[in-house]
């Protein structure tokens, strides 16, 4: 498997793996995750945290007959703005529209419509054919979501990992979309393809055996299904570890690692198999030529294992005008690891295109920008809690 499928492979094929055996984690379970699994952090995620219901839900069909799951939050109607873009989120390898529980519901209340959807097979989405799993048909799929629930009127087009893949394949397929309703677009954790070398954290003589094995060995799990499944509740621990291993790199609550693991483990493993051959061969670089003039975010996490910052720098470099926000002690799944962080640079970056929009700002003739950003208010709540767990104890 070339470094390109490894790039977004990474999460589903390790975690898959790990489901199968766990042969690393008893080195993992030596590190970060015995330590910070603390009852403190639970002031991480209040309870209800990710609880949400949707003002609409809808099936819309794709256009090879696959029925797939969209819902839409309206914006509060005391900062509803009909001159607001409609923000599309699209969800990761192995995650669903879950993913975007926090986002979704801070930009509604700050007066945006919002759309989730889950891409065909993941989520509450049909399973679709083999062969239909690729990147291509996942743009078309977006396409026809946005035909369906947004019509018409400025958009703001968010992906993270898969779903940056998803949002650059739409790009090139309908571009002239893009050049009338697209005002900002943001790719959070995801790479276009090309050069790069995506480990696994294993280091890079197993991560190829490992990029080699994985379509065999996930399509073999897909067969025993029921069976490996069943194990979980034997090792919810270890797959805990796992999770926590490759989705974040900072102290994250018990709530949002089993959140983030029920997704994963959620998608089928022939699932996981079916889309790697497309994202194997995912290069969408010439694509991101549709979003010159278009306020871009490009954000990602220092310490992502799966998609590092290279991935997201190829990005910036082809979007003239991108801004790149690196964030400190993040990993893959940034958007629950740093809900505030995250949902902030959303609300700038929209702010930014729209304003960008109604003015007619030269938007690639922006300085290429790079920060590196802390999050510092999630430290201070971790501190605080562990503060206060040492003194109860």
């Amino acid at each position: 498997m070339s470094a390109r499928g490894r790039a977004s492979a990474g999460l589903g094929l390790g975690l898959g793996l790990a489901a199968a055996g766990a042969a690393t984690a008893v080195g993992i379970a030596a590190g970060r995750m015995g330590r910070e699994r603390e009852a403190a952090l639970a002031v991480l995620t209040p309870e209800g945290a990710y609880e949400h219901v949707a003002d609409k839900e809808l099936v819309v069909v794709a256009d090879d007959g696959v029925p797939l799951h969209v819902e839409v939050d309206e914006p509060d109607p005391d900062t509803a703005d009909p001159s607001h873009p409609t923000v599309v989120l699209s969800h990761g390898y192995t995650l669903s529209l879950k993913s975007w529980v926090l986002q979704r519901k801070a930009l509604s209340r700050a007066g945006y419509r919002v759309v989730v959807w889950d891409q065909r097979s993941h989520g509450r989405s049909e399973r679709a054919p083999a062969a239909s799993c690729t990147i291509d048909q996942l743009g078309r799929d977006l396409h026809s979501v946005i035909a369906e629930v947004a019509p018409e009127g400025p958009l703001v087009l968010v992906g993270h990992s898969m779903g940056g893949m998803t949002v650059m394949a739409f790009a090139q397929q309908f571009p002239e979309v893009v050049r009338e309703r697209v005002v900002a677009v943001a790719f959070l954790a995801t790479s276009a393809g090309g050069s790069g070398m995506i480990r696994l954290g294993f280091g890079q003589m197993v991560g190829r055996i490992v990029g080699r094995l994985g379509p065999r060995v996930l399509q073999r799990l897909g067969r025993n299904e029921e069976w490996v499944r069943g194990l979980r509740r034997f090792g919810r621990d270890v797959e805990d570890l796992i999770v926590d291993h490759y989705s974040f790199a900072s102290p994250v609550s018990r709530a949002c690692v089993r959140y983030t693991g029920d997704m994963i483990f959620g998608t089928p493993f022939q699932v996981m198999a079916d889309f790697l051959p497309s994202i194997d061969v995912h290069d969408k670089r010439e694509a991101l030529a549709q979003f010159r003039g278009v306020e871009t975010l490009v954000l990602n996490g220092m310490q992502d294992l799966l998609t590092p910052p290279d991935h997201s720098e190829d990005i910036v470099r082809l979007v003239p005008g991108a801004e790149h926000v690196v964030v400190a002690d993040a990993g893959h799944i940034i958007m629950l690891e740093h809900p505030e962080l995250v949902t902030e640079q959303l609300l700038g970056l929209v702010e930014r295109g729209t304003r960008a929009a109604a003015r007619g700002i030269e938007v690639e003739r922006k300085p290429r920008v790079r920060r590196t950003v802390t999050d510092l208010g999630k430290r201070r709540r971790v501190a605080s809690a562990r503060r206060r767990g040492r003194h109860a104890s």
